[in-house]
């Protein structure tokens, strides 16, 4: 089969030629055709001297790579994941303040002109400050205070009962068993 002889049941097949199938024929180059040039641009894998590096790191999948590319594929990834992160607190930093924006304008529409003024205009009246200490020296129950305080007033305001007088004018009195 290695000879020049072609295989016995081979030479038994005639030939014939077809009207269909055509030879290649040798195709006719531009006038502005360039021809490659003779030397090639320097390897990606070869460093400034044309030495080929060396790459001995080599993966289960059959990649291999050398130090320098690795360190070098490691700083990238470092760089990057840094820009990841200064971008992400960039966006978290504009998210804050929409935020601080947002309730400052809500502020704004419930109470207009509050948080524009340096006065104040609705504090409360701070209460009169009386002494903790009573007439013989010892301190006093906050309650007891309330208590005559509530008990002045009363005096002073005569009692009305006017929702009840109404009451009974609607309805009728009615008496307690």
């Amino acid at each position: 089969m290695y000879n020049d002889r072609p295989h016995p049941l081979l030479a038994q097949i005639p030939l014939t030629v077809s009207p269909f199938i055509t030879l290649p024929s040798a195709p006719t180059l531009p006038y502005t055709y360039k021809t490659l040039p003779s030397t090639l641009p320097p390897s990606a894998t070869a460093d400034s001297n044309g030495n080929e590096r060396e790459k001995i790191v080599v993966s289960k999948s059959g990649h291999t790579a050398s130090p320098e590319d690795i360190i070098a594929s490691c700083q990238a990834l470092q760089a990057h994941i840094e820009k990841m992160q200064v971008d992400a607190e960039q966006t978290i930093r504009e998210w804050e303040k929409n935020l601080r924006e947002e309730e400052l304008a809500e502020k704004r529409r419930l109470a207009p002109g509050w948080l524009d003024r340096e006065e104040k205009i609705l504090q409360p009246a701070k209460p009169l400050a009386h002494s903790d200490e009573g007439i013989s020296g010892q301190s006093t129950n906050i309650m007891d205070q309330q208590a005559e305080e509530s008990s002045d007033v009363m005096m002073q305001q005569p009692v009305s009962n006017q929702e009840g007088d109404e009451l009974d004018r609607a309805f009728g009195s009615m008496t307690m068993r």
